[in-house]
């Protein structure tokens, strides 16, 4: 910080508040990025969950169908009930579900950094605390990856 005669105080470019608000212009382009990764992926993962899911249901049905519909049509139903059986084992090991999900919560969550970094932008002053509560809110954004439920934390 500069003073000059007047009293007047000006920031000098390495000050303190400027050096928070490059963090804080730093997290929230971290922030922009993530969220558009996060739903991207969702929508990835949606796709995926429909792509198993769908020819698997289909599959049974078919495997069903001709099954019940003559004797010769047994090879042809047993193929396809395990082709539909493939389909269903993949998408419960891929999990595509939860992924969806999982990246919707961090969507969701990298939004907020995004937001609270925006607003303090905003504000004439800038202090560590702030720059401590957004470090919190990105550990919660990463955290939603993680586990089926959202965790506690600011919202």
């Amino acid at each position: 910080m500069a003073t000059p005669a007047d009293g007047t105080t000006h920031l000098s470019p390495d000050g303190p508040e400027r050096r928070l608000r490059a963090e804080i212009e730093r997290l929230r382009d971290e922030a922009t990025r993530q969220r558009a990764l996060a739903h991207r992926r969702s929508e990835f993962w949606t796709k995926m969950d429909i792509a198993l899911g769908f020819p698997a249901a289909l599959l049974a049905g078919m495997a069903g169908t001709a099954g019940l519909a003559s004797a010769d049509a047994r090879v042809p139903a047993a193929l396809a009930a395990l082709a539909s059986a493939g389909f269903a084992a993949g998408a419960g090991f891929l999990r595509s579900d939860t992924r969806r999900r999982a990246n919707k919560r961090a969507r969701h969550a990298w939004a907020s950094v995004e937001a609270r970094a925006t607003v303090a932008l905003t504000r004439e002053h800038v202090t560590p605390e702030v720059l401590g509560d957004l470090l919190e809110c990105r550990q919660t954004a990463l955290a939603a990856y993680d586990g089926d439920e959202p965790r506690p934390g600011p919202s």
